[in-house]
């Protein structure tokens, strides 16, 4: 048992993790098996790529459990063995984007960022929904494909309670649809390329998004291009282990996270010198308790009619 428990810890101990697309505010956010995974992680780097917190959602109704809550609580007091968080704004909570380079708690807001692999590869860091200008009929299908997405999740928890008391394995009724539908995927190859290009173009040896739901670990365009996945459906993330290497877990059958997919491609172990680090911003060490009510507030005024633009913008 403790030979078992001694593996299960060490499979939490990473150089760098990626979660994206975890849509608080949304009925169907794995709140508390993220939080479970994120309290057992001990790691240099955490990147929030995105979509963390679903203003969109929360200005059509108001949702915010305790455990979404405890969520944003718990990243902006930090994590006793996550030494930096940096959070990536996507276009769910886009709002937030005004405040790059600000720290609220121990988390750095950045509108992208690069990240240097152990054996010195470059990566971009963003959440993808820029890439959306750039592929053909990429906006008809997220004004679109945003609205079915989530009717497809309202059937899918129907489903799968019936298969539940059927004793069935859970079953994706929008993935099963994304995968099968020619749209889409020509959308997803078109976004993958797009992104993958994009970032070779400006000199980087990989690439790690979301956006898009679609968790990946693969070679396009000649670079490493990742997708984190998401907190609704998949959830999955993408970890960096102490020689480079990237793995993709996937955390949906267990909420232990003890299903793990290894990923087939790996970033190259060919070596680079690394530049010199930045120096950072010191992370504020007051509590969190301030920033995490100003958080909140601005969320709850999301709910309001947005008659007075500007309000939203006192934050904090």
């Amino acid at each position: 048992m403790e030979a078992s428990t001694e593996r299960a810890h060490a499979q939490r101990r990473y150089r760098a993790v990626w979660v994206s697309d975890v849509h608080l505010g949304r009925k169907d956010c794995h709140a508390d098996r993220l939080l479970s995974f994120l309290s057992s992680l001990e790691c240099e780097h955490l990147y929030l790529v995105g979509d963390i917190v679903d203003f969109w959602a929360l200005r059509k109704r108001w949702y915010w459990p305790r455990s979404h809550n405890a969520v944003v609580r718990s990243i902006l007091g930090g994590f006793p063995r996550i030494r930096r968080i940096t959070f990536i704004p996507g276009n769910h909570d886009e709002q937030l984007r005004d405040y790059a380079g600000t720290h609220f708690g121990n988390v750095l807001v950045q509108n992208k960022a690069v990240h240097f692999t152990a054996d010195g590869r470059r990566v971009l860091v963003v959440h993808g929904d820029e890439f959306d200008a750039v592929v053909r009929g990429a906006r008809l299908i997220t004004a679109l494909g945003d609205w079915l997405y989530y009717v497809l999740l309202f059937l899918n928890r129907g489903i799968n309670r019936l298969r539940r008391i059927l004793g069935r394995p859970y079953w994706s009724l929008a993935g099963y649809v994304k995968s099968n539908l020619k749209t889409v995927r020509t959308y997803v190859r078109n976004f993958e390329s797009a992104v993958a290009r994009r970032a070779r173009e400006g000199g980087f040896d990989a690439v790690v998004c979301g956006h898009i739901h679609r968790p990946a670990l693969r070679t396009t365009e000649g670079i490493v291009y990742a997708n984190c996945g998401d907190w609704v459906e998949s959830c999955t993330a993408l970890v960096e282990h102490p020689d480079g290497r990237l793995e993709l877990l996937d955390l949906a059958k267990s909420a232990a996270a003890s299903s793990v997919r290894r990923a087939p491609t790996v970033l190259p172990s060919e070596q680079r010198t690394v530049p010199g680090a930045s120096a950072r911003r010191s992370v504020s060490s007051r509590s969190a308790r301030a920033p995490a009510a100003a958080l909140l507030g601005f969320v709850r005024r999301l709910q309001k009619p947005r008659t007075d633009e500007g309000a939203l913008r006192q934050f904090p």
